[in-house]
């Protein structure tokens, strides 16, 4: 992609989002890198008095694959999904993204393990070719429940571009879908399933889970210890979930289910990561905990945009809104020096001297965060 190159760039007359404070002033740039931050400058581009925040880290977005399969047996050139993806994350304010992609796959899925793999060799290309406005990495979503689940990890055994990989099992009745009612309501609506067919399909489920989910768990995440891949737990719902995933050396973790998992995984050390969606809209999509009631007792560090791209960056402000324990300087941390730290970019996620200038030029209308332009290392891509 041909972003538009700035050189030395000076932005000025800007609420500056610092970790700690709310700056009005002005922001120096040489070689993508920030040099200075300091009172308003005479020269330079003139943001109007409106917010600059840092760039946002985005690490578990499902979007990708919506792009290439956005209806069932539906398949769209991949090259062209990634570009589509692409320019949604990064109009939505984010500069780094994690792609999450599906590895081991169960019946609800309507993709093969070499689809997967081609999407991810999409994504590669496009970075390489430079057509990519944001940098794209790649989360694995394991799992671990499948028959399949080692096989398709295999194959991004060598991938260097793999920065986390998370341990998930759906089966019904534990961890996401404690509730069965819920979770009939989900699986029945989404795939219209009778009464009959759902019954099979948990029975099917909950066999598979009982055979895999252990050894799976546990092949994954000593591979991913050996090739220094961050691991994540997902849904963790009871005190005996965290034990385990301490065990396993997890250091994330994705969408506690319960107030009591997002307490233990605080106490084991993890960093608690939860859905934008879920903070926009007040309350879990599947009944559980809210990021919300997290956030009140201070046990959230990462907000993820999950299925909807913008819904970090406003979930973010609505958390600023919301909580007020939480300033607008900490709420934005969630979206990007917590989550660069938990993957281990400590070269960005914040406006600081010596950080990569990864910044995002934005004002609030009616409550909405409206991105108006986008720098990738100083260099301007939205």
């Amino acid at each position: 992609m041909n972003t538009v190159a700035l050189g030395d760039l000076v932005l000025t007359n800007a609420r500056i989002v610092l970790p700690n404070e709310v700056l009005e002033g002005s922001v120096r740039v040489d070689g993508g890198i920030i040099t200075d931050i300091g009172t308003p400058s005479r020269t330079g581009l003139d943001l109007d008095g409106d917010y600059l925040i840092p760039g946002l880290v985005e690490l578990h977005t499902d979007h990708l694959e919506t792009h290439y399969a956005p209806r069932p047996r539906v398949r769209w050139n991949p090259v062209a999904a990634v570009q589509a993806h692409d320019a949604q994350i990064a109009a939505s304010g984010i500069t780094t993204v994690l792609d999450a992609i599906r590895v081991g796959l169960d019946e609800d899925s309507d993709v093969t393990a070499a689809e997967m793999r081609t999407l991810a060799d999409a994504v590669a290309a496009g970075g390489v070719a430079g057509r990519l406005r944001a940098e794209h990495h790649l989360h694995l979503r394991c799992e671990v429940s499948a028959a399949d689940c080692l096989e398709s990890f295999a194959l991004y055994r060598d991938d260097p571009r793999v920065r986390l990989a998370s341990l998930m099992d759906h089966t019904p009745g534990q961890r996401q879908f404690t509730s069965m009612d819920a979770c009939r309501a989900y699986y029945q609506g989404k795939r219209k399933m009778s009464d009959a067919e759902f019954n099979g399909f948990v029975e099917r489920r909950n066999a598979e889970s009982a055979a895999y989910a252990g050894p799976h768990r546990r092949a994954v995440a000593a591979a991913c210890r050996d090739l220094g891949i961050v691991l994540a737990s997902h849904d963790d719902a009871t005190r005996d979930h965290v034990a385990e995933a301490e065990d396993l050396g997890i250091e994330v973790a994705e969408f506690p289910t319960t107030i009591e998992a997002a307490r233990a995984s605080r106490q084991a050390g993890m960093s608690i990561l939860m859905g934008g969606p879920n903070m926009v809209r007040g309350s879990s999509h599947s009944g559980n905990v809210s990021a919300r009631a997290l956030a009140e007792a201070d046990l959230l560090d990462i907000l993820s945009s999950d299925y909807i791209p913008f819904s970090m960056l406003q979930s973010a402000f609505a958390l600023a809104d919301a909580v007020e324990s939480v300033s607008l300087s900490k709420a934005i941390q969630l979206v990007t020096k917590r989550p660069a730290e938990a993957a281990g970019f400590h070269d960005r996620g914040e406006i600081a001297t010596g950080k990569r200038a990864d910044f995002v030029h934005l004002r609030v209308e009616d409550g909405i965060p409206i991105v108006l332009t986008v720098w990738r290392q100083g260099r301007r891509v939205i």
